[in-house]
This record gives C-alpha cells, structure tokens and sequence, in this order.
C-alpha cells in the first residue's frame, strides 16, 4: 500500500452496501481515524493548528447509511457532486446536523435546486451561476456560502473546471454584490499532471489576490485523498477526502 492507501480494507473491492453494517461502520472509523491522524501529521509538518483545517468528506456513489455513520463518528461536513444524489441524501439525513457541500459541476438550470439543500457551494466558475443561486437562496430563506472554483491548468490546456485566474477576481464581485450569497473564498484541484505542491502554490498567490480586495473570504478548499499535505501547507482551510475514508467508490449502474 502506498503511502496515500488509506482506504478502508481492500482498496480494490467495492465497499458499502454488499458488506454487513457491522463491519462497514469499523470500516470507517477505521479509516477515519487513519485520515484525520494524516491531517492532524500534515498540519504539525506545516506549523499550523490542527484547529485551522476542517475536513470534508466526499460521499459520492456511497449511500446515506455511510453518511450517518460518519455523522455518528463526528462528522460534519460532508462533500457531494451530483445534485440528484445530493437532494436525496439531503432528505434522507435531515434529522441529522450536516453541512452539505456541492462539490461538482455546477448546471445553471439546477443551481437554484441546489441552493435549497446546500450548506456551501463549492464550485462557482462562471458569472451564469450566479443569479439562480441568489434566487434559490432567497426561496430559502438565508444566505448560502459560495467558494470560486479556480483552474490551476495552464492556458489553453484541456483540464478541470473553474474560473481562469484573469478572470477570477471579476467573478468573485459578482457573487460578492449577489443580495443573498456570501462569497466565502476558492476552491481548486490541481492538475493530475503536475506537482501539487506547485500548483498549490499558485493558489496561495490567487488566494491574496483576492483577499486583497475580499478580505472575508478567507476560505481555501483544496487538497484531496492524493495530496492533502501539500495543501495543508500551502494554507489549505478545507481538505476534501473521499477515499481515504471511504474506499473504492462503488460500481455505479
């Protein structure tokens, strides 16, 4: 197993519902606890309290059960990329405290959808998202948090989503000046192809650029299973695991 193979057991067998509740809550607490030690050794390399970085865990193809053995294991916030799968869980745990984040692309035709369930959303890369959020935010009756997702691909290149650095700043006065959004900070993966400790350096440097002319939104989601230490050390606040905790994700139909 290599040094990031912090799946719960076998990492090459689907988990979840083919295996007993029984050994599937020791399943994740298990890896739970193996994830948040990795954290809590990654804010200690980096100087900083452990206090600093909240953890998300990225529930996607994994079912509602698993969800609410986290929150039993004192799991708060958790991270989901579809909307459709998002809802249902939603529903399905409103008994529980969840902040649930919208982690995924974002339609514009859904946006309002997901305002309704979401705690944050993630994943704002374009100024099109911007009015059906406020409008499904207002529906609901309170503000929603909101992170730019920025791209950390270089120019040009065919990569993940987000805002391009140039335009990144003119985005996020758009989500600033929505009535009923708060803009809270970024949001960034780094590129499969690259080192992520400098791609994340580039985020540190996008990040005081707008912090420079958005001093509250100090939030910087960035970091997942693969490379949370070079995150955490480029001031990472939010890291979101998904198969650090939760294994292989299931074959989905």
């Amino acid at each position: 197993m290599s040094a990031h193979g912090t799946a719960p057991g076998d990492p090459h067998r689907p988990t979840g519902g083919s295996v007993a509740p029984a050994e599937r809550a020791a399943e994740l607490a298990a890896a739970l606890g193996r994830a948040r030690e990795r954290l809590a050794d990654a804010c200690v390399a980096a100087g900083r309290a452990r206090d600093d970085v909240d953890l998300v865990v990225v529930t996607k193809f994994f079912p509602a059960s698993d969800v609410r053995v986290l929150a039993g294991l004192g799991v708060t916030d958790v991270g989901e990329n579809r909307h459709q799968e998002a809802e249902a869980k939603a529903a399905e745990l409103a008994d529980l405290d969840l902040s649930w984040h919208f982690i995924g692309g974002l339609q514009s035709n859904k946006a309002s959808a997901v305002a309704a369930y979401s705690a944050v959303v993630e994943s704002v890369d374009r100024p099109k998202l911007v009015g059906p959020l406020d409008r499904g935010a207002e529906r609901r009756g309170r503000p929603l948090d909101v992170l730019v997702q920025v791209s950390l691909d270089p120019p040009g290149a065919e990569g993940r989503a987000g805002v391009g650095p140039e335009a990144l700043l003119a985005l996020a006065d758009r989500v600033a000046q929505a009535e009923h959004l708060r803009l809270r900070g970024l949001m960034a993966v780094a590129p499969p192809a690259e080192d992520p400790a400098v791609a994340f350096e580039r985020l540190a440097r996008l990040r005081e650029r707008l912090l420079a002319q958005h001093p509250a939104a100090t939030v910087l989601s960035a970091g997942m299973s693969g490379d949370l230490e070079q995150a955490v050390a480029a001031g990472a606040t939010h890291v979101r695991l998904g198969s650090a905790v939760l294994g292989s994700r299931p074959t989905v139909q």
